[in-house]
């Protein structure tokens, strides 16, 4: 039997749920709907080289001592390390009784934008940043301050951005019966993914979470 693994993305359907977030919820309906047996996995931030969302979070954090940040910054999100993804994907593609259903999946901490700023200064060493939160920066101005401050292409950055007002976190853990882990903290998978950059050059940036 033809099988099927998606990685989509976490997020609460809805009135409020942004064009990205709603873009994955629906191609994992239609994928759930067709012939193929198909297993839907939902994460949030993937924190790995190249990925778009981690890259935009290292050059922000890298470069500004000091930011100005609109108030998304204090959303609830639950980051999951790249190496936690696969060992998900894998365990789901060799477990026939994860077929058909759609999981969850996250790293073992529930932080904020803001808290995940800091924790990325601290895995790296560096001094705590200096984080302004003010109310009237909107999504729009955020994301041309991101495009002014890191390399992530408009066309990425933009649905990422808006995508930040949505808490994304697990709202059960199931998967745990399907796929055991032990899963890397955020501290970790920071070190990890820096480590896997290229010296001296930029990450490939890659399109999604």
């Amino acid at each position: 039997m033809k099988k099927v693994i998606y990685l989509g993305g976490l997020g609460e359907e809805g009135v409020g749920l942004s064009e990205h977030l709603s873009s994955r919820a629906e191609v994992g309906k239609i994928l759930a709907s067709g012939k193929a047996r198909a297993t839907i996995l939902r994460a949030a931030v993937i924190i790995g080289a190249g990925g778009a969302s981690f890259e935009m979070l290292r050059h922000l954090v890298e470069r500004l001592p000091v930011m100005v940040c609109p108030r998304w910054i204090e959303t609830r999100i639950q980051p999951i390390a790249l190496k936690d993804v696969i060992g998900y994907l894998v365990g789901c593609l060799f477990n026939a009784a994860a077929a058909g259903q759609t999981f969850d999946i996250g790293g073992p901490e529930i932080l904020t934008y803001h808290k995940m700023m800091q924790e990325y200064a601290a895995a790296r060493g560096l001094a705590r940043r200096l984080i302004i939160v003010v109310p009237f920066l909107t999504p729009l101005l955020s994301a041309y301050w991101v495009d002014l401050m890191t390399p992530i292409p408009s066309g990425i950055a933009h649905p990422l951005i808006e995508g930040m007002k949505n808490e994304v976190i697990c709202r059960d853990n199931r998967i745990d019966e399907y796929v055991a882990i032990r899963k890397t903290s955020f501290r970790d998978a920071v070190r990890a993914a820096v480590s896997e950059g290229k010296p001296g050059h930029e990450a490939e940036i890659k399109s999604g979470k």
